[in-house]
């Protein structure tokens, strides 16, 4: 303001100075010293107005700009990926063998082939019962082993995806970018805490079968201690003919 009042005295000033040098035969100017203030301070606040409204609009692009970055998509998605990984180790723990992770299977399987040994039951199907167990347990070990071998395969993976994930998160140019890169992220760890599940669950199937076979093959073998141990009809005698 200081500065427009500056302005405007010398400009009065200057139109003064003008006025009174002029020849006294020129046709006689009227001029206003206020009016031309007050003309020259309106379009200095007119000029200033404009100024302010061009900062304005600048600032509102920026605004705009920072929206737009904000709501860009993430162009890298490990979707797909980390499906794949995850559906690889549903199939390993789908094809287990014998007795699988399934209510009913098991309570099947422990009503016949893992219960208890009695008296009614002949020398041929404790024999059977017993190599049912054992195949089962084997089973179970390989399984196990096949659901590691599975998650070691997609380590791979996961490295992979991490990596690019974590480029992705550092190169982002809005929030919404660096969200879903966070939240990718999120799902590997989600990922990697499945087939770690799916490793303890496979070992201890085959540790709980291998301890029912032991339990199962420990009770059958008392109950074929008893039947050796218990006394049979003993030497009963009989006529016997012999040289016709």
């Amino acid at each position: 303001m200081k500065r427009i009042r500056h302005i405007v005295v010398v400009s009065t000033a200057a139109l003064m100075i003008a006025s009174s040098t002029a020849p006294s035969s020129a046709q006689m100017v009227v001029f206003d010293p206020n009016n031309y203030a007050q003309n020259v301070l309106s379009a200095a606040r007119a000029l200033q107005q404009i100024n302010n409204q061009i900062v304005l609009l600048q600032n509102q692009t920026q605004m705009l700009t920072n929206q737009a970055r904000n709501l860009a998509s993430l162009p890298y998605s490990s979707l797909q990926q980390l499906q794949s990984s995850m559906a690889r180790t549903q199939q390993l723990l789908f094809q287990a063998q014998r007795i699988a992770y399934d209510v009913q299977e098991i309570d099947q399987a422990f009503a016949t082939s893992y219960a208890p040994a009695t008296a009614g039951m002949s020398s041929q199907d404790l024999i059977g019962h017993a190599q049912q167990r054992w195949q089962t347990s084997v089973a179970a070990l390989q399984d196990a082993l096949r659901v590691q071998a599975g998650v070691v395969d997609n380590l791979d993976t996961h490295r992979s995806e991490m990596s690019a994930l974590v480029t992705s998160s550092q190169s982002a140019t809005g929030a919404l970018q660096a969200t879903q890169a966070g939240n990718q992220l999120i799902a590997l760890q989600g990922q990697q805490l499945a087939d770690l599940t799916a490793t303890v669950a496979a070992q201890g199937r085959a540790a709980s079968l291998e301890a029912a076979q032991r339990s199962a093959a420990q009770d059958q073998g008392r109950e074929q201690l008893r039947r050796f141990l218990t006394p049979g009809v003993g030497y009963q005698p009989a006529n016997v003919q012999m040289f016709h």
